[in-house]
């Protein structure tokens, strides 16, 4: 379906040559002081045409409110967000009327429905990930203001140039990348030019593409994101883990091939002795892990330090090349696509894991303080054994005996 969250819900429409695309957005909190330009930033950063190592079509993709604000204010009623395609070259696809590309869903979006569009990926588009990031950054606007918290995404490889994940291999991580999961932000990674924070790295990435760019070939890579300064107790057992559904919402993106939280595949080949993360009383007497694997979850449920996960995107399926393939009718054929595609998608994939991101978060925190509102209408539970209640914690203290999450938020956010 083309909806995604169960209470902070999206719903998107559009694809990838029709007049508009946008989305519906249900259960934004009333009260939030939100414009276009609030939403525009990270339009802005995942549109077309940005450089010369993207695709060459030309969309602002400007985005247009709808409903649900009044003043700059949401109302808490359902937003409409559309964005206008302008730069439509449908007469590029013709090709398609006779091939099924390769690698690309148009085969299985005809064998699906029995009908397809007649020009570029259709749903299948990236086109239709503007939905998602217009209303993400709502979600990111909510969380920053509410809790705090920061997501950041970068590029951590492209092809077989990659990050130093680690320096030896007896290190689960390498320091230098860990560092970067903790510190980087979103100048620091929108200052390359793809979006690789680490400039040697970077600098041998923009070489890689231009190459694959000028033999009409494409590359893929990954995307690292981190979440920090996430509320404890995020996700909801047993089938709606916290990093189950970060990774549902990771692979729902055009080009995801992969998705490994924390250490992820390289995490399995140490033992537990190294792999476990001890726990420690941190400066705010909370406990906090001294290495952080898990990746911030834990038995499914955010543990209070930062969450950071990996994608993997294949190579762009288009490309000029010719290709020995076959048409719909079984004959054989060479087919050279047209049209305007990325050599590689990650660059410009940054602020659409970025804001899916913000998405599950924000999913998660309204099913949350649904929960602890619940608790809180009940009487003091006073009878418990020490072993059932988290000691020394006012704020879940006070979320259980009674007092409004409301005041237990607003105190949260003067602290931090």
């Amino acid at each position: 379906m083309s909806s995604f969250g169960r209470v902070y819900r999206v719903h998107t429409y559009g694809e990838s040559h029709c007049k508009s695309v946008g989305c519906i957005v249900d259960g934004v909190p009333p009260g939030l002081r939100l414009t276009e330009e609030d939403i525009q930033t990270q339009l802005s950063r995942r549109r077309p045409g940005q450089s010369d190592i993207t695709t060459a079509r030309s969309e602002f993709d400007t985005v247009h409110l709808q409903s649900g604000t009044e003043h700059g204010v949401t109302l808490g009623t359902p937003i409409g967000l559309l964005v206008h395609n302008k730069d439509q070259r449908p007469h590029d696809y013709a090709e398609t009327d006779l091939y099924p590309r390769p690698s690309h869903a148009d085969y299985t979006y005809l064998a699906k429905y029995g009908v397809k569009a007649s020009s570029g990926g259709g749903r299948a588009s990236a086109r239709e990930t503007i939905g998602r990031v217009a209303a993400g950054a709502i979600a990111e606007k909510y969380l920053k203001e509410a809790y705090g918290v920061e997501i950041v995404a970068f590029v951590a490889s492209v092809g077989k140039v990659a990050l130093p994940f680690a320096e030896e291999d007896d290190e689960v991580l390498g320091k230098e990348y860990v560092d970067l999961i903790k510190t980087v932000t979103r100048v620091e990674v929108d200052k390359e030019i793809t979006r690789c924070p680490h400039k040697a790295t970077s600098t041998k990435m923009e070489e890689t593409i231009r190459a694959a760019k000028a033999r009409d070939d494409s590359l893929g890579g990954s995307v690292t994101c981190v979440i920090r300064k996430c509320p404890l107790g995020l996700g909801e057992p047993c089938f709606d883990k916290l990093e189950a559904v970060l990774g549902h919402a990771m692979l729902s993106i055009p080009s995801t091939k992969s998705f490994e939280i924390g250490s992820g595949l390289r995490g399995t080949t140490f033992p537990g002795s190294v792999h476990n993360d001890p726990f420690v009383e941190g400066e705010d007497g909370k406990l906090r892990t001294t290495t952080n694997w898990s990746g911030g979850v834990q038995g499914g449920i955010s543990n209070g330090e930062d969450i950071y996960f990996r994608i993997g995107f294949k190579p762009p399926a288009t490309i000029a090349q010719e290709q020995q393939t076959a048409r719909y009718d079984g004959s054989s054929g060479v087919l050279a696509a047209k049209g305007r595609h990325d050599p590689c998608v990650v660059p410009r994939a940054v602020p659409i894991v970025e804001t899916m991101a913000a998405l599950v978060i924000m999913d998660m925190v309204m099913q949350q303080n649904a929960r602890a509102a619940a608790a809180a209408l009940l009487p003091p539970l006073t009878h418990l054994p020490p072993t059932m209640v988290l000691p020394g914690k006012a704020t879940v203290d006070k979320v259980v005996h009674g007092e409004s999450v409301g005041e237990v938020q607003g105190q949260k956010a003067g602290e931090e």
